[in-house]
């Protein structure tokens, strides 16, 4: 569900001038928890693009710190700026996708709003797009001219490590695909756009992967500056979703990235289920039937709690909602599980071998686990 806040009053304040034309450049910015920097952000913005047609696209994740409060003021007083509000779904890729698809311009930029990226930057970046000497321009980390003010080491480290890493599996051939400021055409997004991701962080690694070497790119080198206000929303998980993506660009995205992230959590309840057998199975001393169902039932609790963290962590569920999504999770698997015991069962019945006969089990309700858990427990809301 989007809320578009558009602007308030059709003539700004005296002495702000109104666009006489439409934009030429949109400049998308994902939001979550930025209140302190919007407006610093859009003053920057301001004083960088004049005498560009522009507008700035704010796509906010429903930021506890209303700042889309903030935005709506800004839009209030400029009809240059404007929100996407998104309830019930987070994620940097899915919001620049949103962002750049509301886009009426031939061109537009993705900018942080942490102010870390450099927006002088964006009018040598537009004119390279407008001269036909790119499809897409690149702000890189990667090439002489880069000053570095704000990237800790170790982040440093583990970009230039996933830089390296999709570079030669993804044969991505750009210096640093995983820069978040970057701008592009468009009608080439446009293209792309129905196999993008909208899970995880790295959108520009997804496009420049997804295109095969269709996007004539350039890099220019630009100055990270330091955070001024609040916190770096990147966490351990951007790995997971980084391994996810290169996944799902290695299969030709024949599997999403949401799909291999619940794979991966079946894996370790794989391991978990096997591991509650073998326990039951030789210290309890139960039957094969009643041990495989209790190893079934551990791993779906595993499965569940995992994926709530994870898999469908832009859509966790919290507080009473986490029992009920239990309850529900339960519920939708109840055939799977069935089915579970039964061909282990079967398996065991024919050749004893406890472990082949678990895994058989568990491998038969993967699929349709992870389609009724996007149905009925993580629903989008």
């Amino acid at each position: 569900m989007n809320e578009a806040i558009r602007p308030g009053p059709e003539s700004p304040p005296q002495g702000q001038q109104a666009p006489l034309r439409s934009p030429e450049l949109s400049v998308v910015v994902p939001t979550f928890n930025e209140r302190d920097n919007v407006t610093v952000l859009y003053r920057r913005l301001e004083a960088t693009l004049q005498g560009v047609a522009w507008e700035a696209i704010f796509v906010d994740d429903n930021s506890p710190d209303g700042t889309f409060d903030v935005v709506r003021s800004l839009a209030q007083r400029d009809s240059r700026v404007r929100c996407i509000r998104r309830i019930g779904r987070r994620g940097l890729s899915g919001a620049c996708i949103e962002g750049i698809l509301a886009s009426s311009a031939p061109y537009a930029a993705v900018i942080d709003a942490d102010l870390q990226h450099d927006e002088s930057q964006l009018p040598k970046m537009l004119a390279l797009l407008q001269s036909g000497q790119a499809d897409l321009v690149v702000g890189s980390r990667y090439i002489e001219g880069y000053k570095n003010e704000g990237f800790n080491k170790q982040r440093a480290g583990a970009s230039q490590l996933a830089t390296e890493v999709a570079r030669k599996v993804l044969q991505v051939e750009i210096a640093d695909p995983m820069s978040g400021f970057f701008m592009i055409r468009t009608d080439r997004f446009g293209e792309l756009a129905p196999k993008l991701s909208v899970h995880g962080f790295k959108i520009l690694l997804d496009v420049v992967a997804s295109a095969h070497g269709s996007l004539r790119a350039v890099e220019i080198p630009y100055t990270f500056g330091e955070r001024q206000h609040g916190e770096s929303k990147l966490d351990s998980m951007v790995a997971l979703d980084f391994v996810g993506l290169v996944l799902a660009k290695l299969t030709n995205d024949a599997v999403s990235l949401r799909f291999l992230l619940f794979a991966m959590v079946g894996s370790i309840g794989l391991v978990v289920h096997l591991t509650t057998l073998f326990i039951a199975l030789e210290i309890f001393k139960e039957p094969f039937a009643e041990a495989q169902a209790a190893g079934a039932l551990v791993a779906m609790t595993s499965n569940f709690i995992l994926n709530n963290f994870l898999t469908y962590r832009d859509q966790r569920l919290k507080g009473f909602a986490i029992l009920r999504g239990l309850i529900a999770f339960y519920i939708v698997c109840s055939v799977g599980l069935f089915a579970n015991v039964g061909v282990a069962f079967s398996v065991y019945d024919q050749e004893p071998i406890w472990w082949l006969a678990g895994m058989a089990g568990a491998l038969m309700g993967v699929v349709w686990n992870y389609a009724m858990s996007g149905l009925f427990v993580w629903r989008k809301k």
